[in-house]
């Protein structure tokens, strides 16, 4: 099962890197793509990280899934951008699984994914999801073909969630086990 996860200069490192590692631990093919006019990204942490592919070199319905990282970079491009928001929309109108963390739910909730859905994100981003119902004591919260968690604290609720979805129970429960968590 394949996915698009989106790095962006200013990502957030863990819940980028560790959410991918952990997605790939549990046999998930996680294929990062950016934005950016490079493919050579800097975290918010100061690592240097090479996107597999620009957004607008992949087929879009290869992917079962995509993931949206928070970090600084969303609060200064999240009120102009339109191709995050427009991706998490294809993949919403698809039924697709759309996965966010921390300040990344800003995205989900401007393109009106979370209208009428229970989300958690970072404190202050709930601000962008107006007719949602924002669980700020969540790790994570899944709300049908969404899941969202509240920073990098959750990357192991959220990416429980995300196998959880994706490919059940018992395999989320044995990556938790095979990492003694």
């Amino acid at each position: 099962m394949k996915g698009l996860l989106v790095i962006s200069n200013g990502i957030e490192d863990g819940e980028a890197l560790a959410t991918r590692a952990l997605l790939r631990r549990a046999q998930l093919d996680v294929v990062t793509i950016t934005y950016e006019s490079t493919l050579e990204i800097e975290t918010a942490f100061g690592l240097k990280v090479k996107a597999d592919y620009f957004a607008t070199d992949v087929y879009l319905n290869d992917y079962e899934f995509v993931v949206i990282p928070g970090g600084g970079y969303v609060s200064k491009v999240v009120d102009q951008d339109t191709n995050i928001k427009e991706l998490v929309k294809y993949f919403d109108k698809q039924g697709k699984l759309v996965a966010a963390i921390c300040a990344g739910p800003r995205f989900l909730g401007q393109a009106g994914l979370l209208n009428g859905k229970s989300f958690t994100a970072y404190k202050g981003s709930e601000k962008d999801m107006p007719k949602g119902t924002y669980l700020p004591d969540q790790k994570a919260v899944k709300d049908r073909n969404i899941i969202t968690a509240r920073g990098a604290g959750a990357i192991y609720e959220f990416s429980y969630e995300i196998i959880k979805y994706l490919l059940g129970e018992e395999k989320a429960e044995a990556l938790l086990k095979n990492i003694l968590y």
